[in-house]
């Protein structure tokens, strides 16, 4: 499966994830726009700069103009990220990595939350950010899990049920609408956790330490 890191404009990651990633077989990189910025700081040479370059600094797109493929679309029907995630689907990546898209401004933040949604069909995406690690889910899906270990679920429609097993608050056929019934800080009982998902999709949060280190990544 081809595996790639899409770096946003926003809070910049730490190198020692882009490391630990890259050991993970996260080698590519698709820059964002102002994502370049950070990679130049990250002393990272991306694979692609691709946005309309109201971010990256002239300095940075000189630096990058010969060691990167570097992609100008005006077109402002998209995002810079949404440029990216739809340059990674033409290239065939199946799962994505978005970094950089928490931080900085409010509204891109709740941008690329509704990217993810839109796209999550197309190609696995998931964000980290900090401490924690936000993934979209559909349907049945199976978690190892650490006793103890915080887990947080988000739906945005009435209609989305939610079944449980293995949680400290369980959920039968719970809806948890955006807005209306929060699911955050539940907890795992034990060493695995399974979910079933019906009529829509959800936010999934976890610790990052943590998933990591149970083959969620």
């Amino acid at each position: 499966m081809k595996k790639c890191i899409i770096l946003a404009n926003g809070t910049p990651p730490d190198k020692k994830l882009i490391s630990f990633l890259a050991r993970k077989k996260y080698n590519d990189i698709i820059c964002a726009d102002g994502g370049a910025n950070s990679a130049r700081k990250l002393g990272i040479i991306p694979n692609y700069i691709i946005g309309d370059f109201d971010s990256i600094t002239e300095t940075n797109l000189n630096y990058f103009s010969d060691k990167s493929e570097v992609i100008r679309i005006k077109r402002q029907n998209d995002t810079d990220v949404e440029k990216a995630i739809k340059l990674a689907i033409k290239k065939g990546y199946k799962d994505c990595l978005l970094l950089g898209a928490i931080g900085n401004r409010l509204d891109h933040s709740i941008c690329n939350l509704s990217i993810i949604l839109k796209f999550a069909e197309k190609i696995r995406i998931r964000i980290i950010y900090e401490k924690s690690m936000l993934s979209v889910e559909s349907g049945e899906i199976n978690l190892t899990t650490k006793p103890g270990e915080v887990i947080s679920l988000f739906a945005f429609d009435s209609r989305t049920k939610i079944f449980s097993k293995g949680l400290r608050y369980e959920l039968r056929n719970t809806s948890l609408p955006f807005g209306s019934k929060e699911g955050e800080s539940n907890n795992s009982k034990g060493k695995s956790v399974s979910l079933k998902i019906k009529n829509g999709k959800i936010f999934l949060i976890r610790l990052f330490d943590i998933a990591k280190n149970n083959g969620f990544i």
